[in-house]
């Protein structure tokens, strides 16, 4: 199967900087899921922006109906 990377860029959320993963979905996930968090994706502009990408913070923000 092909990345398709460039067509990932158009939604991805990710604001980090020096990101090497931006647009490879699978790659992102697998660091994330690893470190137990969640993918920039999965978060509000906000949630994402705070890089707290942990699965409490995901759930607090579920609970606030913020995603």
């Amino acid at each position: 199967m092909d990345c398709k990377q460039e067509e990932n860029l158009v939604n991805c959320k990710c604001t980090y900087p020096g990101c090497s993963r931006k647009g490879i979905c699978c790659e992102c996930i697998r660091h994330h899921l690893a470190n137990r968090e969640l993918p920039g994706c999965c978060f509000d502009k906000e949630g994402e922006a705070s890089y707290d990408r942990s699965f409490e913070h995901f759930v607090k923000l579920v609970s606030e109906k913020k995603v």
